[in-house]
């Protein structure tokens, strides 16, 4: 199957079961290199499944996914990442015992860039520089706030050396003022030459940053356009709001 060479990511069809629970139900997608591609949905809609579908956490049930022009269906979550493919996650997991630098070395060793010259420490404190990573390096995860680990979990994944990151809700819990540096840093890593794929459910982060959007709830895709087409959506507001409003 051949696809525009401007599409880094393709999906067909995908379907991820659980049992007698469809989860993630023919849910299809095109995301163009250079964009931030925006899924959004209610809780428990499938987004995470979703991601960890296209991504290796598991295979789909069924369905497609084409990552550069190559079919990448199943392949394994380290296959992905050396292809160029990182994300984060809702909960991140640091390997608690290792300092923040250990920890981005490990995205920075097992990655796509792991075949560059440039020795995975430095890769790994450019990223944290990158990130503005606000305490010091030598610092041992298991000391980090909710907010910090999210830092964290971003350097790693760019030390990886992605052309496609996916950010599982990054914005959590953040200040509307933190949300502000978030949103000019995920501009800044697109600027990079990087695609993204970001779950949220803040939508001035939608709002403010993303190209496309896709909307799903229960597992299907409901409507995809630009954040305003979306978000003026019948459908988007009634899965949002409920029948009342």
């Amino acid at each position: 199957m051949t696809h525009s060479n401007d599409v880094i990511l393709h999906a067909e069809k995908v379907v991820k079961n659980f049992g007698g629970l469809t989860a993630v139900n023919r849910i299809s997608m095109d995301v163009k290199k250079g964009q931030i591609f925006g899924l959004i949905g209610p809780n428990g809609a499938g987004k995470t499944t979703f991601l960890n579908s296209i991504s290796g956490t598991f295979p789909p049930s069924s369905g497609q996914v084409f990552f550069r022009g190559e079919e990448t269906t199943g392949s394994s979550a380290d296959a992905m990442c050396k292809r160029g493919m990182s994300r984060t996650f809702q909960i991140p997991l640091p390997f608690p015992k290792l300092t923040v630098l250990e920890n981005v070395m490990v995205g920075a060793v097992f990655g796509a860039a792991s075949d560059s010259h440039q020795p995975a420490q430095e890769r790994a404190m450019e990223a944290l520089q990158f990130v503005e990573f606000p305490i010091a390096p030598d610092t041992p995860a298991n000391r980090l706030n909710a907010v910090q680990l999210k830092r964290l979990d971003l350097a790693r994944a760019l030390a990886c050396g992605p052309t496609l990151l996916l950010l599982d809700e990054l914005a959590a819990g953040l200040t509307p003022s933190e949300l502000d540096d978030m949103m000019d840093l995920i501009r800044s890593i697109r600027d990079q030459g990087i695609t993204i794929i970001v779950v949220e459910h803040i939508m001035r982060l939608i709002q403010g940053i993303c190209n496309q959007v896709m909307v799903i709830e229960y597992g299907t895709q409901i409507a995809e356009g630009t954040p305003d087409e979306v978000l003026n959506n019948p459908k988007v507001i009634k899965a949002y709001l409920g029948e009342g409003h």
